[in-house]
């Protein structure tokens, strides 16, 4: 995984290179030429979610996200470990070497909820493909202002997936991500990131129901026939999920009234947002990928040229 500093055409091409750039001053052309070059050389940006559950992996040519994968989220597994984890991934897609070459790639761009694994993942970027990671931030330049009373505090995934929401839909917009937690987050008229809510997510509820209780199973998240269900295992999952759904509805109810914006569009994301949303009246759109776009809108917006 490590570049390739030097190929077989190299000399060739640096002697021609020279020559030229001797006997031809650089015009506009082809200064614009160059950056063209590289522009289409280093066109890959790899874009890394840590998330409490999940990692998940994505790789962008341009601004076409070519490639996904997901990894179950280890604290204890190290940097060469993900690494030959990320190695077998590109295997399966069928990357040849000089793709993920390092200088193949444009950039790295990473947004973490584990702390410990923000550190692996910035030795992984490094070591492996001696690329600096972008680490997103609150202070990370995102061109949305936050107007949390601790914008530190903040998860950095719910900016990021903010971001991506008015990049895509507009102004105002409230983003529900499905996760470990569910998570709402309202982006008012102006564009600003004005908070939100956050909730035990639905696997997390399940669980703690399962190991709270000594009589109630363990039951698959999929939705009862009716809300009025006629055994335990229909009854756990019509309060769960039909449970959820109202709890969606009445959220952005009082999410959009105290925005002053009943048009705000509802954009959900996340592993169980499939499911939900075309049950969920308030769901305008689901986006599966949502996070890793907004990796690659924050890192073209720190890196434009």
């Amino acid at each position: 995984m490590r570049r390739r500093r030097w190929r077989s055409a190299f000399p060739v091409l640096f002697v021609f290179y020279v020559f030229f750039a001797f006997c031809f001053p650089l015009s506009q052309v082809e200064v614009s030429l160059h950056r063209a070059y590289n522009a289409l050389v280093n066109s890959h940006l790899l874009a890394i979610k840590i998330g409490n559950s999940n990692v998940t992996f994505g790789v962008f040519e341009n601004t076409t996200l070519a490639a996904r994968w997901r990894a179950h989220t280890e604290i204890d597994k190290t940097a060469d470990e993900y690494a030959i984890l990320l190695d077998d991934f590109f295997a399966q897609a069928a990357f040849t070497p000089h793709v993920i070459d390092g200088e193949r790639w444009k950039g790295i761009a990473l947004v973490s909820v584990v702390p410990p694994l923000t550190t692996t993942f910035q030795e992984l970027c490094q070591h492996y493909l001696e690329i600096e990671p972008l680490i997103i931030r609150a202070e990370t330049k995102t061109g949305m202002p936050i107007r949390y009373a601790d914008p530190r505090a903040l998860g950095a995934d719910r900016l990021v997936a903010a971001v991506a929401a008015k990049q895509k839909f507009g102004a105002p917009v409230i983003v529900i991500d499905f996760g470990t937690a569910t998570t709402f987050n309202a982006v008012n008229r102006a564009g600003e990131f004005v908070g939100g809510a956050i909730a035990p997510g639905l696997h997390l509820a399940a669980d703690a129901l399962y190991r709270s209780t000594a009589q109630l199973p363990r039951v698959d998240l999929a939705l009862p026939p009716r809300a009025i269900a006629t055994n335990t295992i229909h009854a756990i999952q019509s309060g769960i999920l039909v449970g959820y759904l109202g709890m969606i509805e009445g959220m952005i109810a009082r999410i959009r009234a105290e925005l002053d914006a009943p048009d705000a569009r509802v954009i959900a994301t996340g592993g169980l947002a499939p499911m939900l949303a075309p049950q969920a009246r308030v769901i305008d759109a689901v986006e599966p990928d949502l996070i890793l776009d907004g990796l690659r809108i924050i890192y073209e917006m720190n890196n434009h040229q």
